[in-house]
């Protein structure tokens, strides 16, 4: 694996200098190496890991398994780009397994996730079943640790 590809996908942050410094190149080459990964569409963007949990309280998150019916010209890439296309869809995957698709999907609420499978992600032509999954907490993501035990209360009452 690529050494500075796997630097950069842990921690976007880091300078051209501190890479430098950890792979033991010159600077000139990092900085000449991440231009080549970005114009060649390697390197897609930079990200942020967020937890929503201190932000925001009005953040679900889901993952939804899908099966479908692939259409014999184009395969699966048609249902994909159908799925890409929501705004409530923050990632697809392909999945080998009993379901063909997984989506991230995200929305204020349980209720507001619900009615995008019933009403927008299940009536589209091709769509077998689905299976939705309701992410409760995010302990790691992305390689972050998002899990601080110092933060926790234990906000359940006492009834005698």
């Amino acid at each position: 694996m690529n050494k500075l590809l796997q630097l950069l996908s842990t921690n976007s942050t880091f300078s051209t200098a501190e890479l430098s410094a950890m792979l033991g190149e010159p600077e000139d080459y990092i900085k000449a190496q991440i231009k080549e990964y970005e114009m060649q569409g390697v390197i897609k963007g930079y990200q942020a890991v967020v937890d929503w949990e201190d932000i925001d309280d009005s953040y679900v998150e889901a993952m939804i398994e899908l099966k479908v019916s692939p259409k014999r010209e184009t395969g699966f890439d048609d249902m994909a780009q159908m799925c890409m296309a929501f705004d409530e869809v923050e990632s697809v995957y392909l999945m080998a397994g009993v379901y063909d698709f997984l989506l991230i999907v995200k929305g204020e609420s349980m209720q507001d996730i619900a009615m995008f499978v019933a009403k927008k992600l299940s009536t589209i032509d091709g769509v077998i079943s689905t299976g939705t999954h309701f992410i409760l907490r995010r302990y790691k993501d992305r390689g972050m640790n998002l899990f601080d035990p110092d933060k926790q209360a234990d906000e359940r009452s006492l009834i005698l």
